[in-house]
């Protein structure tokens, strides 16, 4: 079901003041930046080994990162877990009794297919649920 640790999303307040320790502190490499306008974010992944570091950096007051920085400060936010077949995976969840946030996948950075787990069924986790587009070629 789960096929491993796709990313660990950070709730930054600002990408340009963050980035500098995970690339010039820590030497870490920086993939990529992008927005994604439907979550209200603007993403930094910085690559670790086999899996990414995903700050976010809200885009507005209203963005569910600005509303989580302002409640719980910077830091970690979510565990995205990779996995295929996504649609089958949150339905393989839901009747399981666990509870969603998204009862079909949505599209989020790097054009993957992602959902969210509420964490008040995960012991206070957010998990992501991450189908990545290199994954669904995979599976053809």
């Amino acid at each position: 079901m789960i096929k491993n640790i796709d990313h660990i999303g950070i709730a930054v307040k600002s990408l340009d003041e963050t980035l500098p320790l995970y690339t010039d502190t820590l030497k870490l490499e920086l993939e990529g930046i992008e927005t994604v306008e439907s979550q209200g974010v603007k993403v930094a992944f910085i690559l670790v080994g086999n899996t990414r570091l995903e700050l976010l950096e809200a885009l507005s007051p209203e963005s569910p990162i600005a509303k989580f920085i302002e409640k719980r400060g910077e830091g970690i936010h979510h565990v995205a877990l990779g996995v295929e077949h996504i649609e089958d995976r949150i339905k393989e969840i839901k009747d399981s009794g666990i509870r969603m946030i998204d009862d079909t996948s949505r599209k989020g950075a790097h054009h993957a297919d992602v959902a969210f787990v509420h964490p008040k069924s995960t012991a206070g986790v957010l998990y992501e649920l991450c189908e990545r587009a290199e994954s669904k070629e995979e599976q053809k």
